[in-house]
Order: C-alpha cells, then sequence, then structure tokens
C-alpha cells in the first residue's frame, strides 16, 4: 500500500518559502544559503528541489534534438563514436545514420537515449541559474515555486482520494459482503464478524458500496431507502375513558419511579394485509432488545388473553411476575380490558399494565423501531396467514440474533442471556441464529 502524503518539515513549506529557494536557485546560492534565509535545514532544500523538479518543455517542434547518450565520448565530447548504419531500412545508403540529414536519430534509432547533463547529478540538481541554458540542447530540469505548490496541493487532495485498497482485497471484501447482505444483514452486524477481515471502518464500507465497488449497490441496503414523511395526525381525547383510569403514561413514569422495576416491557401488535386477520402480538425488554412475537388468530382481547393465559402456564407465576413487572402499550382495543391480562385465571396478580399517550408511538419508541426488522422479511400489505407459530419462532430468533450498533457489536439474544432468566429461553425455544447464517429478507418465511 503505498502512503504519497507529505512528511516531515515538507508539510511546513509555505509558497513565500518556495519563491525562496526559487530565487536562490536562480542567482546560483548554495543548499545551505537558501536553508538560512527561510530557516530550513539544507537536506529539506534538496528534498524538496529533486521532489519537485520538473523537465521544461522544449520551445519548437524544430528545436535541435537533444544528443544521444550512446554517442557521446565524455574524455573528447566533439567526436561522434556512433557507427549505425541503415536505420531508416536503406541497406544501399553509405552514410552513418548520425550524420543523415534527412532523419532524426530520435525518429528512427531503437538504440536513441537522449543525453543527461552531468551536473543534475549533483547540487543543485536542476537547470536553475546555469550561464548555458540558452545555448544548451540537452533536457532542461527546472524548479518553479508554483509548479511545486500546485504539486503539493493536489498531493493533498489525492491522497485522501481514491481506494485504499489493493484489487485482491476489495475482491476479499466483496466475497465477505455480498452473500450476507443479500440475506438481509445490516454492515453493522457483519461488521461485527468479520471486522478483521475487512480491515476497514464501516464508514469506508459504505463508501465502498457508493463507488460501486461491490457486487451489491446502495438499493442493496436496508436503510438506503428514505421514509415517506408521515401524515399529521390528530389527538383523540380519551382520557375520559374508563380503562385508562390510573394507567396513564404519566401513571407510567410515577411506578417506574417509586417501584425501580428491572424489567420493563413493551407491548403493541404488528397488522397483516387489510382485510386478513391474522396478526402479530410483540414484548420488548427494554433492558436488552430481546423481542417476543406470537401469533394471533385475529386481533382481539381473547387472542391476547391466550397469550398472556400461555406464557403463565409455559413459565410458572413466579417467573411470569419477574419478567412481566410492567408493560407499557398502546390503546388498542385488543388491550382495553387490563384487568383480565393483569390477572391470571384464579385471581393473582401476574403484570400491571399502562398505556401510552393517544398518538405518542415514540413512548414504546424502542418495540417501534424493532418493528422494521418483521418488515424487512415481512413487507407491510404482506399477509400473515402462511405465517404458523414454527415459522414466526423461525423469524423471531433471526431478528434477536442479529448484532447491533447500540448494543456494542452484541444481539439481544447475547445481551438477554445476561440480564434475563434464561428458563424464558428454554420454555419459548428462543435461540442464537450463526452470525453468517441470520437471514432477514422474505425468502426466510417461504
Amino acid at each position: 500500500m503505498n502512503d504519497n502524503r507529505p512528511k516531515g518539515n515538507q508539510k511546513h513549506m509555505d509558497l513565500s518559502a518556495r519563491n525562496k529557494i526559487e530565487q536562490g536557485l536562480n542567482n546560483g546560492d548554495s543548499f545551505r544559503t537558501i536553508a538560512r534565509a527561510i530557516d530550513k535545514d539544507p537536506s529539506t532544500i534538496s528534498k524538496e528541489v529533486r521532489k519537485h523538479s520538473y523537465i521544461a518543455d522544449r520551445k519548437s517542434k524544430n528545436f535541435a534534438p537533444i544528443p544521444c547518450a550512446n554517442n557521446h565520448d565524455p574524455n573528447n565530447p566533439r567526436t561522434s563514436i556512433c557507427k549505425m548504419h541503415h536505420m531508416c531500412g536503406d541497406n544501399d545508403c553509405q552514410t552513418l545514420c548520425v550524420k543523415c540529414i534527412k532523419y532524426r536519430c530520435a525518429d528512427i534509432c531503437k538504440l536513441y537515449e537522449p543525453r543527461k547533463c552531468p551536473k543534475l547529478s549533483k547540487p543543485p540538481y536542476v537547470c536553475n541559474g546555469c550561464y548555458k541554458i540558452a545555448n544548451c540542447n540537452l533536457e532542461h530540469l527546472m524548479y518553479s515555486s508554483k509548479y511545486a505548490q500546485d504539486s503539493y496541493e493536489d498531493l493533498l487532495v489525492s491522497c485522501r482520494e481514491g481506494i485504499n485498497q489493493d484489487p485482491g482485497h476489495i475482491q476479499e471484501m466483496n466475497e465477505i459482503l455480498t452473500p450476507l447482505i443479500k440475506k438481509g444483514q445490516s454492515i453493522a452486524h457483519i461488521y461485527v464478524t468479520h471486522a478483521d477481515d475487512l480491515s476497514c471502518s464501516k464508514r469506508t464500507i459504505y463508501t465502498y458500496i457508493d463507488k460501486g465497488l461491490f457486487d451489491i449497490k446502495n438499493m442493496d441496503l436496508r436503510r438506503k431507502v428514505k421514509y415517506k414523511k408521515r401524515k399529521s395526525s390528530t389527538e383523540t381525547p380519551i382520557k375520559e375513558r374508563a380503562f385508562r383510569k390510573g394507567r396513564t403514561y404519566k401513571d407510567f413514569l410515577a411506578f417506574i419511579e417509586k417501584e425501580h422495576p428491572v424489567n420493563i416491557v413493551e407491548m403493541d401488535t404488528v397488522e397483516g394485509r387489510k382485510g386478513t386477520k391474522p396478526c402479530f402480538l410483540t414484548m420488548l425488554f427494554r433492558s436488552c432488545n430481546l423481542m417476543l412475537m406470537f401469533l394471533l388468530k385475529e386481533q382481539t382481547q381473547a387472542e391476547v388473553l391466550r397469550v398472556f393465559d400461555y406464557l403463565t402456564e409455559a413459565l410458572g407465576i413466579e417467573l411470569f411476575q419477574k419478567l412481566f413487572e410492567v408493560i407499557l402499550t398502546d390503546n388498542g382495543s385488543e388491550f382495553q380490558y387490563p384487568e383480565i391480562l393483569e390477572a391470571d385465571q384464579y385471581g393473582e396478580i401476574r403484570t400491571r399494565i399502562y398505556y401510552c399517550d393517544p398518538n405518542r408511538s415514540d413512548q414504546k419508541g424502542a418495540l417501534e423501531k424493532n418493528h422494521e426488522y418483521i418488515r424487512y422479511v415481512l413487507p407491510k400489505k404482506s399477509s400473515f396467514e402462511k405465517m404458523d407459530d414454527a415459522k414466526t419462532l423461525l423469524l423471531l430468533n433471526h431478528i434477536n440474533s442479529e448484532k447491533r450498533d447500540m448494543l456494542n457489536g452484541h444481539s439481544p439474544y447475547e445481551i438477554s442471556l445476561l440480564l434475563l432468566d434464561n428458563r424464558l429461553h428454554q420454555a419459548l425455544g428462543l435461540k442464537e441464529i450463526p452470525a453468517d447464517d441470520v437471514t432477514l429478507i422474505p425468502a426466510l418465511v417461504k
């Protein structure tokens, strides 16, 4: 991996200093003299001149060609030592090619090599200040402060652009990212497991995808599609409705402050296509973002009660009370008989239920956000009629196994093993899906 970024004193050289270097070279000053004038080390001047020198353009096409290095005797510069014949293809010609008036050696000779001035191999390394430059036919190597400054500024920009990876590693990254993203996995989830193999930041991965370096595109990333602007809604006055008495969001906050419950659960339902009855009852533990999901035959109080009774039987009343200390839900009709849900069939209190304010789904925002994962697999307007308990559990396990930034690179399942009683996982069949096998696309439940 090449790193051409400016280093050392080079990055502190400004245009004013470069002007003084050019002026000093034109005056024939030594590097030491120039260095004292701009308060730099002579080696810095040497590096600057060699790095930013350039070959000056020859003034005219009719300008005398540069003599050939192979036709030069250092001990006798005026003597021609080239003996080449017939380079033009005329085998009858008896004239040496070097003396030919029809062709130039530079145009026809395969052995032609432009001669270089021997003085350029030592300080000042350029032709600035040379008194012979007006009549010299050799290449002119020059230092210009403007050229040096422009080159430096271009380097500052170019060293921060482009792809800082070799083609082989880009292909390796593509082979990791493409199949996993096509399974519906997020960059955050993939990065947790494959950070060492990718060897770049998450932001860089997004940049490479945006530049089209991989087989996946921006549209393959589930969060690249912008949300539609939501319609404004009007508040529904339900303060007089009996089921909310003593169970408002304000009451919920007061209960939390007083009792300090360990487990707070958010609850809601997710509807299928309009005109169909099956839906999901969802619950989310705020402490670890673990979600539970149950298939309801229809969106009714009786179906919600059935799930509560099932959980009570599967877990036992004591474990249910421990896990579901308090539940926050919305004002849907399926939740409007809290006394029935709060007590089991023997009348023993198993939980406390509170309600969000009207049109304030953000008060249970963790669950609302988690519903996005369901929609990756079952988009809106999808029917849940072909779903069953097995497919619901499969979808749930894949959702809970995705690693997330908000959990410091862990999945809700992993965190829940530390914070929740593991009997919950055993009773409901919750398990972890291997990171590379997590799939959050419609194909999962088809």
